[in-house]
């Protein structure tokens, strides 16, 4: 049929994480473009209103701690498209309250969602991409994971878990000519960040993030999106420094907002 064939020269993406924030915003944004959007996330009733907002958007839910229901979802998404170009994998928690204090509950639900479920979708899609050698993975990680910051210590740790993970996933990749990116936010007004009860310096909007990971995955060619540049210079400085200076750094901004 003719509509399934329009189907097929449209560029296929795949997002998890895209019922709120950054995800919500990229899946709009290429939508916007011209792609078909596989959208996942858990809640269902979000991913059909942003298919009622933009119907190149399609909505797959799925909760990414499951691996077989991220399998399942996958030869779905597959089914219909026949093809996907790149993968997003975004699907983040962060709980500011429970992290000023140990909680261990807490620590592996963050580590069980932020790491583990985007282990679960990298696997649902690993033979794909090693049998159509080509293509893109990108994943969503943070600055925080370029040290730790205070109390955070279960987000900084699962997104550093993540940053690493993926960086030793670009060497794999690259030999099979598909392209591995990691995604470095600074903050983005989300649900997520809402939570947050400290000052947060430059702040975006996730439109803002949208457009600069689809310039990142469309138009340039670099391991790393990362922005606000202004914000993300500053933390790759502080990822350098010796131990000491950044604790008295880090220890001085915490007097300023009186944490």
């Amino acid at each position: 049929p003719i509509i399934h064939h329009l189907m097929n020269d449209k560029k296929v993406i795949w997002i998890t994480g895209a019922s709120s924030g950054i995800g919500r915003s990229l899946a709009l944004k290429f939508a916007n473009n011209g792609w078909m959007v596989a959208a996942s996330a858990r809640r269902e009733n979000l991913l059909q209103e942003l298919h009622n907002e933009n119907e190149n958007i399609h909505s797959f839910p799925l909760d990414v701690t499951n691996s077989e229901q991220c399998k399942t979802v996958f030869d779905n998404i597959i089914k219909k498209f026949e093809n996907i170009e790149i993968c997003v994998f975004g699907t983040g928690i962060h709980d500011p309250k429970s992290e000023k204090y140990f909680n261990l509950v807490k620590i592996r639900k963050i580590m069980e969602v932020n790491y583990f479920g985007t282990m679960n979708s990298i696997n649902s899609i690993y033979d794909y991409f090693n049998t159509k050698k080509s293509g893109q993975i990108s994943i969503i990680s943070s600055v925080a994971g370029y040290r730790g910051l205070p109390a955070a210590g279960a987000y900084c740790a699962s997104k550093s878990a993540l940053t690493s993970f993926t960086e030793s996933l670009h060497f794999e990749m690259k030999r099979i000519n598909v392209r591995v990116s990691l995604i470095s936010p600074g903050f983005i007004k989300t649900p997520m960040t809402d939570q947050n009860d400290f000052p947060m310096p430059m702040i975006k909007s996730p439109e803002f993030a949208a457009d600069q990971i689809y310039n990142g995955l469309i138009k340039n060619k670099g391991f790393e999106i990362h922005f606000p540049k202004a914000f993300t210079f500053m933390m790759k400085i502080l990822r350098i420094l010796p131990s000491s200076w950044y604790f008295k750094l880090v220890e001085k901004g915490m007097k300023k907002i009186d944490y």
